[in-house]
């Protein structure tokens, strides 16, 4: 064989390979109707349990239902319940016990005189029944203080039960939001998943267009059925981070029914609408550092009352009570005999083992502990400003930059497709653009996350809404 015929004889092979393809593709379903096949099939698969459409809520909404279903706010107003029960019973303290007794007791055998017990004859009474009455009360009058210093001590943990009650209420809600924003992302990139399939479907029907007309090789339509084979997945993808969001979010608020995010944008509650100075003074009397506060004071009061051990205690108590027999049991008969008493104790321990020193040493250590976490609180509070206010202001400039990206993604893309169906330009500059656009959605995607986050997180931190 010549040298000069092996060219043609290659061309010839080329052609017959192509006609070969095109014959193949053309028999075959299109890649949409496949695209429509997959997404039917894993619709199908995905959705057992979500047979209707998930019901859409808005923001408010979705912190109301989480304020209402959470564990963990039904257990702050459970702890604020037993929390006024203890300074209830701190007040208590101050009242007099009362307790009343009363009783019957029949000798048997019944209708006999005596009986004999060991030998020895016992006359029984006349009257088989014996009832008697008491009636008994006793105070403290001092114990050198403790009641007050209890009473002290109830108060402030009923505080700290309050500032408790808030930091769970805004923690569920940061949880609610944050959970909230993952269905507004993962919707976003749905949408932004759908527009880089149709633009890589478009791309690929110019690549065959172009590759029919034999300007273009049959490279250029394989790449562009890789990147159509891309986009579909991402798609897929996009639809599953949408249905865990969805699934997530009825957890986080606590529903029986599917919920899903209201398809309208948050992103203009982003912007703060109070100074850096009066949100520093908020985060210093935010619910974490109130919390320590109160603690502290529950921790002082429990100091100051361990010293009442060393004290002495007087307590008064006064008890009446009457007894008498009758044929049946009685509460109330004119024979009764009655008696009372009145006593007034003094009591002073002198030596209990190093108890009273043991507590006194845990009260202080405990006071000292507070007081380090009172500390700690102020400063993490500050720390968690500059690093929320750092990264509020970085998303802003973020989302406007990326929105700009966008914009310059999308008209390079335009432009360079433009130039391939021209000849201008080769399919990897197309590819290329292509790709800075994704990437570009993405990151605006995530910076629009990023700055709704950033802001429920100052409100979590501050205790009120901005």
């Amino acid at each position: 064989m010549s040298e000069t015929s092996r060219p043609a004889i290659d061309e010839a092979a080329s052609k017959h390979r192509w006609r070969d393809e095109m014959h193949r593709q053309r028999k075959e379903p299109s890649s949409v109707k496949r695209y429509v096949f997959m997404i039917l099939a894993w619709g199908m698969s995905s959705a057992a349990w979500a047979q209707n459409e998930p019901r859409a809520i808005t923001l408010e909404e979705a912190v109301a239902m989480a304020h209402a279903n959470s564990p963990r706010m039904i257990q702050a107003l459970g702890q604020k319940r037993t929390s006024a029960a203890a300074v209830r019973a701190a007040y208590a303290a101050f009242l007099p016990s009362v307790n009343v007794s009363a009783g019957a007791t029949r000798q048997l055998p019944s209708g006999a005189r005596t009986r004999i017990e060991n030998g020895q004859v016992i006359t029984l009474p006349d009257d088989p029944w014996s009832s008697n009455i008491g009636l008994g009360a006793s105070v403290s009058l001092f114990e050198g203080g403790q009641r007050f210093f209890d009473l002290r001590e109830a108060k402030a943990r009923v505080a700290s039960a309050d500032v408790n009650e808030i930091a769970q209420r805004f923690d569920v809600a940061l949880a609610a939001k944050q959970q909230y924003f993952n269905v507004l992302a993962a919707r976003e990139s749905q949408l932004a998943a759908a527009a880089q399939l149709q633009q890589a479907e478009a791309q690929r029907h110019n690549s065959i267009a172009r590759t029919k007309a034999r300007v273009a090789t049959r490279s250029d339509s394989l790449r562009a059925e890789i990147q159509v084979r891309a986009a579909q997945l991402a798609v897929l993808e996009s639809a599953n981070d949408l249905e865990n969001a969805n699934a997530s979010l009825t957890r986080i608020v606590g529903s029986n029914e599917l919920v899903t995010a209201a398809p309208r944008d948050t992103l203009e509650r982003a912007v703060l609408a109070v100074d850096e100075a009066t949100l520093r003074q908020w985060v210093q009397n935010g619910p974490v550092v109130r919390q320590a506060q109160a603690s502290l004071d529950a921790a002082r009061a429990a100091a100051q009352g361990a010293w009442t051990g060393y004290l002495p205690s007087v307590t008064a108590s006064y008890s009446r009570g009457g007894s008498g027999t009758g044929p049946s049991p009685t509460l109330f008969d004119e024979d009764f005999t009655y008696s009372g008493s009145f006593r007034l104790s003094l009591s002073l321990p002198l030596f209990t083992q190093l108890q009273r020193e043991q507590q006194l040493t845990n009260a202080r250590v405990a006071r000292l502990d507070a007081e380090a976490e009172l500390n700690d609180a102020r400063l993490a509070a500050n720390e968690s400003l500059i690093q929320l206010l750092g990264a509020l202001r970085s998303a802003e400039v973020r989302v406007a930059s990326q929105q700009e990206t966008v914009v310059a993604a999308e008209e390079d893309l335009r432009v360079q497709q433009q130039r391939y169906a021209s000849g201008g330009s080769t399919l990897l500059d197309v590819l290329t653009s292509q790709t800075q656009l994704d990437q570009a959605r993405r990151d605006l995607i995530r910076a629009r996350y990023d700055l709704r986050v950033a802001r429920a997180q100052l409100e979590s931190l501050a205790g009120r809404e901005l």
